[in-house]
């Protein structure tokens, strides 16, 4: 049996509990078209091979491709940096997505899905507690960002359950979460996605900042932000308010 050793440049933490995998997987409703991302030695995968209709996974550890291809023969594996994968190209129809994802990816795998939001029915991320805490957090809390607000857009997040290290190998220094996204039924926000992500990322910029202050580059008219929304910070600002928002700096654009 080929012994794998992880990668820390990788951000590779195996799991390597049985209970928990089958735990992770129990949560994730969609069986058909499903896509692994670094599925690793297969933590997940020895029990996703049996109860998924069309799983792909995705790896680029070679190691591990080599490792997986000899335990299970019919495995179909892309060999590639899930960033460079476009995941609306991988099946004729819907997908949803499972992984644990490597910490120093998860933002940029986040951002990844939003941009191909509309070809994604679900995905069930094993991730940083503090990650996960971010990307469900609701407005008026400080650890409301970016992520949270343009996720919610589109997504309906939960965050299931906390996992300890010592259910890794090697065992990060943080806890672990899993957070489930199911796709909401938002397709037309009245703008271009792009519009909403800048609006979102100018504002909480500097989140002490008013939106007055934050949004200064944009050169609005006095006309519109004397508007009261625009005396309160970014944090305070749910999704809502953020569509809102970005569909009148489209209105009062100079």
């Amino acid at each position: 049996m080929i012994k794998i050793r992880t990668k820390k440049k990788l951000g590779q933490h195996f799991l390597n509990n049985d209970d928990v995998a089958k735990k992770i997987i129990s949560y994730h409703s969609n069986r058909k078209n499903v896509l692994e991302i670094g599925p690793g030695i297969g933590a997940l995968t020895k029990f996703l091979v049996d109860e998924v209709d069309n799983l792909l996974l995705i790896e680029i550890d070679k190691d591990c491709i080599l490792f997986l291809k000899k335990k299970y023969k019919d495995l179909n594996i892309i060999e590639d940096d899930v960033l460079n994968i476009e995941f609306n190209t991988l099946f004729n129809k819907n997908l949803s997505i499972i992984s644990n994802l490597p910490y120093n990816i998860s933002s940029q795998v986040f951002f990844k899905i939003l941009e191909n939001r509309d070809s994604i029915d679900e995905f069930t991320f094993l991730i940083q507690k503090e990650v996960a805490q971010r990307v469900c957090s609701e407005s008026g809390n400080k650890t409301y960002g970016i992520l949270s607000v343009l996720l919610q857009t589109y997504f309906d997040l939960e965050n299931i359950f906390e996992i300890e290290p010592d259910k890794f190998n090697p065992p990060p220094k943080v806890f672990s979460s899993v957070v489930k996204g199911v796709r909401n039924s938002t397709k037309n926000i009245g703008v271009p996605f792009k519009l909403l992500k800048n609006t979102v990322k100018l504002a909480f910029q500097n989140r002490r900042k008013t939106l007055r202050n934050s949004l200064k580059a944009l050169n609005l008219p006095k006309t519109f932000t004397s508007n009261s929304i625009f005396s309160k910070r970014a944090e305070q600002l749910d999704v809502k308010d953020f569509i809102w928002l970005s569909n009148e700096i489209k209105k009062n654009e100079p």
